[in-house]
C-alpha cells in the first residue's frame, strides 16, 4: 500500500519552493509569538494553553493540512499529469494511501513539531500542555490530511473548500453554534488533549469515545472514497 516512486514525486510537489515557503511561514510565526509571550509574560500554563489552542491547533494545523492534503493530488488532477501516474502499473488504492502517508507526514512535521517546541518555550510543558497539544496536532494531522486529500480528488476548488471548512465552519460557526462543534476535527483532537493535560486547562465539547470513533471513521471513510473516486477517474479517462 506504499509506493516509493509515488511518495518521492509527492514529496517533491509538496516541498517545492512556493509551498515550502508557506509551510515554514506558520510554524515560524508560532515560534516567534511563543518566544515573545514567554519573554513578556513569563511562564503561564493558561496562556500557553490559550495560544496553542487558539493559534496552533485552530489555525496552523488545518491550514497546513489544506496545503499538504490538497497539494498531494489536486495539482496533478488539475493539470492532467495524473494520467501519466495512472498509466503506470500501480494500484489505485496504493496511489491514494501513499499520497495520504506523505500528506500526513508533512502535516505532522510542520504542525506537531513546532507545537511541541512552542509549548516548551511557553511554559516548559507545565501540566503537560505542550505534550497534550502535540498529541492533538498529530491526531488532527491524520484526519485533516485524509479529508483534504479527498477534497483534492473530487473538486478543482479543494483549497477554497478546505479553507471554508477550517476557517469558517470550525473557527466561526464552531464558536457560535454548539452543534457545529460536534462535526469539528479540532474538537475531536481537543478531546484527546483534554485527557492528557491538567484539569480545566483544555476542554472539548465532544466525549473522548465519540471523538475517537469519529476520527477513525472520517479518516478511513475519506481515504476509501478518495480511492473510489480515483478508480472512477481512471475509467473515465480510459473511455
Amino acid at each position: 500500500m506504499y509506493d516509493p516512486t509515488v511518495a518521492r514525486l509527492t514529496y517533491r510537489a509538496l516541498l517545492g519552493r512556493r509551498r515550502a515557503a508557506i509551510l515554514f511561514l506558520l510554524p515560524g510565526l508560532l515560534l516567534v509569538i511563543a518566544t515573545a509571550v514567554r519573554v513578556l509574560n513569563g511562564a503561564d500554563d493558561q496562556v500557553a494553553a490559550d495560544l496553542l489552542g487558539g493559534f496552533a491547533l485552530a489555525t496552523m494545523v488545518p491550514l497546513i493540512g489544506v496545503i499538504a492534503g490538497t497539494g498531494a493530488i489536486g495539482p496533478e488532477i488539475d493539470d492532467g499529469s495524473i494520467v501519466y501516474l495512472l498509466s503506470k502499473p500501480v494500484k489505485r488504492p496504493t496511489i491514494i494511501t501513499t499520497k495520504l502517508i506523505v500528506a500526513i507526514a508533512v502535516t505532522m512535521v510542520f504542525s506537531a513539531v513546532p507545537t511541541l517546541i512552542a509549548g516548551f518555550i511557553l511554559n516548559g510543558n507545565g501540566q503537560q500542555v505542550a505534550v497534550a497539544y502535540t498529541v492533538a496536532a498529530l491526531v488532527a494531522s491524520i484526519a485533516y490530511s485524509a479529508l483534504f486529500l479527498l477534497l483534492g480528488t473530487v473538486s478543482r476548488h479543494a483549497v477554497v473548500i478546505g479553507l471554508v471548512y477550517a476557517l469558517v465552519w470550525e473557527a466561526l460557526f464552531g464558536s457560535l453554534i454548539a452543534g457545529a462543534r460536534t462535526l469539528s476535527v479540532q474538537q475531536w483532537a481537543l478531546a484527546l488533549a483534554e485527557k492528557v493535560t491538567g484539569e480545566g486547562l483544555i476542554s472539548s465539547d465532544v466525549a473522548l469515545s465519540t471523538a475517537v470513533v469519529l476520527l477513525v471513521a472520517v479518516t478511513l471513510g475519506a481515504t476509501w472514497f478518495a480511492g473510489h473516486k480515483l478508480r472512477t477517474l481512471t475509467l473515465a479517462g480510459e473511455e
